[in-house]
């Protein structure tokens, strides 16, 4: 008869190699994609030919950073069991925070022109503290994630726009901001890799080593494995959730300060449909929407995924309402693959 220490060890083995499945699903995924979108080149009457060209591929990893660096901080969130639906706005928000303090003159801040370094903590500062306001009410209000993270979706957006006074914010003063987006970071012939990409990057490398190697990462694992069990044990339930949920906001903040930069201004009235775009490449990538799994790889795949199919949609001329169909069958697909999987386990 086994024992109860024989049977763990094959237990873990069998969830690191579901997971690794569906990793390896979600990169098949991009390849198959990436091949028949580029098959543009040799048939052009069929396919578009400038999907596999230059400026595109940059086009793809510019869309993949921003919602890249938003689905690390879902990631977190969505392997507790939980969800944000204010990423977006969000990351919108701290984009007008970054503005207001570095930004072009725009309300009672006309003038306080203060350092890029300056406005980039507020940024992160802005997100980290919208985070913590979601994990305050969910650990200690009791409020369900979808209630009160929808809330603060709603003020995020609402403070954006009136902070904003309903108009753009500029950076025209400060002509160095958006190199922290645009600036080459490596070149090849013909293009370069801008730094945002490689920030996202080296944001999923930080996000990795958190979930992997921290405490705060195998709390986040145990939360949504079995958040009941994970409280007899003595763990602060409500300290890690808190902390999870800021760590989400921060990541948020980091790509509003990157959408800024990228398009030069802190545009208030975007954000709304990125958390979805988030929470799609999450689900695409593996995370298991009932908790207690999930790589920060597979939600990179799952990213690029997002990115290849959105863009190869659109530069083959699909109109864009049938393109939001065929994502929401993709999302579909994943989550119901993630069901299959858990009974079988």
């Amino acid at each position: 008869m086994e024992t109860k220490s024989e049977n763990k060890p094959s237990l873990k083995r069998s969830l690191i190699g579901a997971n690794a499945f569906q990793r390896v699903l979600a990169f098949a995924a991009l390849f198959l994609l990436f091949g028949v979108f580029s098959m543009g080149s040799f048939f052009p009457n069929i396919l578009s030919p400038y999907f596999f060209t230059p400026d595109n591929i940059v086009g793809i990893l510019l869309a993949t950073a921003v919602n890249g660096v938003l689905a690390l901080g879902a990631t977190f969130v969505i392997i507790t069991g939980g969800i944000d639906l204010s990423v977006g706005t969000v990351m919108t928000f701290s984009a007008v925070v970054t503005g207001l303090l570095i930004g072009d003159d725009v309300n009672i801040f006309t003038g306080l022109h203060l350092p890029v370094i300056v406005g980039v903590l507020g940024g992160l500062s802005a997100g980290a503290l919208c985070g913590l306001v979601n994990g305050l009410m969910i650990a200690k209000m009791k409020i369900p994630p979808f209630i009160a993270t929808l809330g603060m979706m709603y003020i995020t957006k609402g403070l954006s726009l009136v902070l904003s006074h309903l108009k753009p914010i500029y950076f025209n003063g400060h002509p160095d901001f958006r190199n922290i987006a645009m600036g080459p970071a490596i070149s090849f012939p013909g293009f370069d890799i801008p730094n945002s990409v490689v920030i996202m990057f080296g944001a999923a490398i930080i996000a990795g080593l958190i979930l992997a190697k921290t405490i705060l990462g195998r709390y986040a694992v145990a939360l949504g494995s079995n958040e009941e069990a994970t409280r007899l044990s003595g763990v602060n339930v409500d300290r890690w959730k808190i902390a999870i949920y800021s760590l989400c906001g921060t990541f948020a903040g980091l790509a509003g300060v990157l959408i800024a930069a990228r398009l030069n201004s802190a545009q208030p009235a975007t954000g709304t449909g990125y958390e979805l775009d988030a929470i799609a490449a999450v689900v695409i990538g593996g995370t298991s929407l009932a908790g207690g799994e999930g790589t920060i790889l597979g939600t990179i795949i799952g990213a690029f995924v997002k990115s290849v199919l959105d863009n190869g949609l659109r530069v083959n001329n699909i109109p864009q309402e049938i393109q939001i169909v065929i994502t929401g069958i993709i999302v579909i697909g994943a989550v119901y693959l993630d069901i299959i999987r858990r009974r079988r386990k």
